[in-house]
């Protein structure tokens, strides 16, 4: 579960790029910019985190999902966490959980420039 995770926030990097690199609103580019740079740091501390304790990640399912909406994917990808978060680790590892939380304020933050910046 958690590879699956790992390479969900990876492809959200990936597609975010593409986006950044296909708008032609300006707010849009800047916030998607943000988040695919702040993305896979966010998501490789939570690897490294979780192979500190767990061992090797060896499994990352084969899977893309191409986007066309920035929310779209913000909300996809969010609820996916929300959902399955808590079945990547056991529930008394705190460090995993908090990564995961800024993991979500990246997310979360996103959403709001997308929203709200024009």
């Amino acid at each position: 579960m958690i590879g699956e995770l790992i390479i969900k926030l990876f492809h959200a990097r990936t597609t975010a790029h593409i986006l950044h690199l296909k708008t032609r609103n300006y707010a849009q580019h800047k916030a998607l910019n943000e988040f695919y740079n702040e993305i896979v740091d966010l998501a490789d501390t939570l690897a490294e985190a979780y192979q500190g304790d767990y061992g090797l990640i060896d499994t990352y399912p084969p899977r893309y999902t191409p986007y066309d909406d920035p929310l779209v994917l913000m909300k996809d990808l969010s609820s996916w966490i929300e959902v399955n978060r808590h079945k990547c680790w056991d529930a008394d590892d705190s460090y995993l959980e908090n990564l995961v939380d800024e993991i979500v304020t990246c997310i979360r933050q996103t959403q709001y420039k997308l929203r709200f910046l024009k």
